[in-house]
């Protein structure tokens, strides 16, 4: 497990010191005007208001795709009929609804989940697929919120990602997909992961360009132990699932990186046993050096997730106590997702702010 993931870790660091250091023109070519925003939900109406009262006003082109009839304002609501059919199923199949439904005469396609807090909004990069990062924000448990805070740190990883063929992976706070593209691979698929399966697929049949944006979105963190556990769950199963799909190489990389998140809450202790442990075995030494940095991996990256909310300073060293439990939430969710792949689509409760 040790050197699973020092080899893990040692790819992160060639990921974000060196190929995130190459970094395409990334200057904005396409304006509000050629965005549609497409709103996914399964009836929170509450929610969804806050989202679209969020975007700037030059978004003229709004719409809310629901399951269930919902009154918003500033924006048109569509509801997905029982009666349509597809591959797709759940977000995957409103989806798809919408691509074959909704009129779009603009260059890209903007999705967005129902919490989304657009922020700033400054255009689009001449890019096929374009990532929006996010920004968690607390609603109700701080270790959920601080294992998102975790995740921030080691996910700058996407700022390497337009170095690949197929990106990583594709989750944040939204995701806009330049219309051709979309129609080209549609998300007629059955996921769990509807980003990233989308932009496998996309990459697998053609050249994609990606770039990841520098805008952030604020998402709510899960509010619950319970519902970040299945939110992790779900994302885990889903991505080792589409990763059998991938060319090989991509899909050992893919399914390595999906072991090494699923053994991550074990790490700790490992370090702490070997350290304490007392025992003079063959490459002790070397497993003791290896587990240490491998810890004070797991502590740069909740550095770094502070680092983005501005939050790094000496009032924040007693936080770094929970980096131990900020991963074992964190992780421990992809790890029944790999021994107990989930069978349906849990929805991630939102709340109010």
């Amino acid at each position: 497990m040790t050197v699973l993931f020092a080899v893990a870790g040692l790819f992160w660091l060639f990921e974000t010191l060196v190929l995130a250091r190459y970094r395409d023109d990334q200057e904005t070519a396409y304006g509000s005007d050629d965005v549609q925003v497409r709103i996914l939900t399964i009836g929170a109406e509450d929610v969804v208001q806050q989202t679209v009262d969020s975007l700037p006003a030059s978004i003229t082109d709004r719409h809310v795709i629901a399951e269930k009839p919902i009154a918003i304002d500033g924006a048109e609501v569509h509801v997905v009929p029982e009666s349509f059919s597809c591959e797709a199923v759940r977000k995957g199949r409103a989806i798809e609804w919408a691509r074959q439904t909704l009129s779009c005469d603009r260059e890209y396609v903007l999705y967005l989940d129902e919490d989304s807090i657009v922020e700033e909004f400054d255009g689009l990069p001449d890019a096929d697929v374009v990532q929006f990062s996010e920004r968690p924000r607390y609603t109700g448990s701080w270790l959920a919120y601080f294992a998102d805070v975790f995740r921030m740190g080691a996910q700058i990883e996407q700022h390497a990602f337009h170095r690949f063929r197929i990106p990583l992976f594709a989750w944040g706070g939204g995701i806009a997909v330049r219309k051709s593209l979309e129609d080209r691979v549609t998300w007629d698929w059955p996921t769990l992961v509807e980003d990233t399966a989308f932009l496998w697929r996309a990459a697998e049949s053609e050249s994609v360009s990606y770039a990841l944006d520098s805008a952030s979105f604020s998402n709510q963190a899960p509010p619950s132990l319970g519902e970040i556990f299945q939110q992790r769950r779900r994302w885990a199963a889903g991505n080792h699932q589409e990763a059998s799909n991938l060319p090989l190489l991509y899909k050992l990389l893919a399914k390595g990186r999906s072991y090494v998140w699923a053994i991550a809450p074990v790490m700790p202790l490992v370090t702490v046993g070997v350290t304490l442990s007392g025992l003079h075995l063959f490459c002790t030494g070397l497993l003791q050096l290896l587990s240490v940095t491998l810890a004070l991996l797991m502590v740069v990256w909740f550095a770094l997730g502070l680092f983005q909310y501005d939050q790094l300073s000496l009032r924040s060293l007693p936080m770094f106590a929970l980096v131990p439990l900020a991963v074992l939430v964190h992780s421990v969710g992809a790890t029944a997702g790999l021994i107990a792949p989930p069978d349906d689509f849990h929805v991630t409760e939102k709340t109010t702010d």
